[in-house]
């Protein structure tokens, strides 16, 4: 019987935050594109206490970059041992692709957001997904 091989623990964790990363990144891209500033926390020219949508950005790129780091471990843990049906993989490339595709072009129209608070928000979401992908990858790292 073949003995079952596994992914050095580091591999897994860097593979998983990459994914965790730019799956946050291409979300706030999205995000900016439909109204969803980071940046309306800062502005002070709103009359708002706590815009909602900079809220929702911050808590919808803070999940998907826990979720990724997440899912990306947890699929890289159980796809040595060759437990990933072929149909599961090519979907999860397809899915991956798509989103990644659609940050791309949400990305190469003019921004709605002034330039520096622009990449103000845009650094905050790498930190925030870069965060939240190594805690997502660590607890399934954990876990199995």
């Amino acid at each position: 019987m073949a003995e079952t091989t596994y992914f050095p623990r580091r591999l897994i964790l860097g593979a998983a935050m990459i994914s965790g990363v730019l799956l946050a990144l291409a979300v706030h891209m999205l995000g900016a594109r439909y109204g969803l500033d980071l940046g309306g926390l800062w502005r002070s020219d709103t009359h708002e206490y706590i815009p909602a949508g900079a809220a929702i950005a911050w808590w919808l790129i803070a999940t998907v970059g826990f979720s990724g780091g997440y899912f990306t471990a947890s699929l890289m843990q159980s796809a040595v041992s060759g437990q990933i049906p072929q149909r599961m993989r090519q979907f999860l490339i397809a899915v991956g692709v798509l989103l990644l595709a659609g940050a791309g072009q949400a990305a190469s129209a003019p921004s709605p957001i002034p330039t520096v608070s622009g990449v103000l928000a845009g650094l905050a979401a790498l930190c925030l997904g870069a965060v939240m992908a190594f805690c997502g990858a660590h607890f399934a790292l954990r876990r199995g």
